[in-house]
C-alpha cells in the first residue's frame, strides 16, 4: 500500500484491486471510454500485481491495469488501462497510479513498458511523456471506432 498526496492535498491510497472494487472500476471505465472494458475483463486481472486502485476518502477514484509478459526472452510491461473518475481528474490521481504501476512492473522484471493511447488524447499523451514514455509507432484503426492508437514505450532503469 502506498499513500501519497497529489497536488491538491487529497490523500490517495494505492492498493491492489479487490473483487469488491469491480463495480466502481467498471463505472469509472464507462464514464471514461466510449469502448469500455466489460466487467469480466477486469475480473480476469484480479490478483494480478499490476491491477491497482486509487482510493480517495474511502471511494475508488481511479485504477490501473498492467502486467508483465515474456517476449523474446525479455520482460515487457504493458499498461493496458488507466482511468480516473471525472470528479477526481487533474488532482494527481493518474500520476500516482502510473508511478506506482511502473514500480510494480519494474519489481516484476520489466525492462521496457509499453502502452497504447488514442491519437486524439493529448492529455494522456502529456502525462505519459512526463513519465518518460516516447511515441514508437502509430497503429491505424486500433480502436473500434476507427481511431488510430499511438504505441508509446519507456525503457526502465
Amino acid at each position: 500500500m502506498t499513500t501519497s498526496a497529489p497536488e491538491d492535498g487529497e490523500a490517495v491510497l494505492i492498493r491492489p484491486a479487490e473483487r469488491a472494487d469491480l463495480l466502481a472500476v467498471v463505472r469509472i471505465e464507462n464514464a471514461s471510454f466510449a469502448q469500455a472494458w466489460p466487467y469480466d475483463a477486469f475480473e480476469r486481472f484480479l490478483g494480478e500485481p499490476g491491477f491497482l486502485v486509487a482510493e480517495v476518502d474511502g471511494e475508488i477514484a481511479g485504477y490501473v491495469v498492467a502486467d508483465v509478459t515474456q517476449q523474446i526472452g525479455r520482460a515487457l510491461g504493458h499498461v493496458k488501462d488507466v482511468a480516473v473518475h471525472p470528479d477526481h481528474r487533474r488532482a494527481g490521481v493518474a500520476s500516482t497510479l502510473l508511478s506506482r504501476s511502473l514500480g510494480v512492473l519494474a519489481a516484476h522484471g520489466a525492462d521496457t513498458v509499453k502502452l497504447e493511447v488514442r491519437r486524439s488524447n493529448d492529455g494522456a499523451k502529456r502525462l505519459y511523456r512526463k513519465f518518460g514514455f516516447e511515441p514508437l509507432r502509430r497503429v491505424p484503426s486500433y480502436y473500434a471506432d476507427g481511431e488510430d492508437a499511438i504505441v508509446m514505450i519507456r525503457k526502465m532503469g
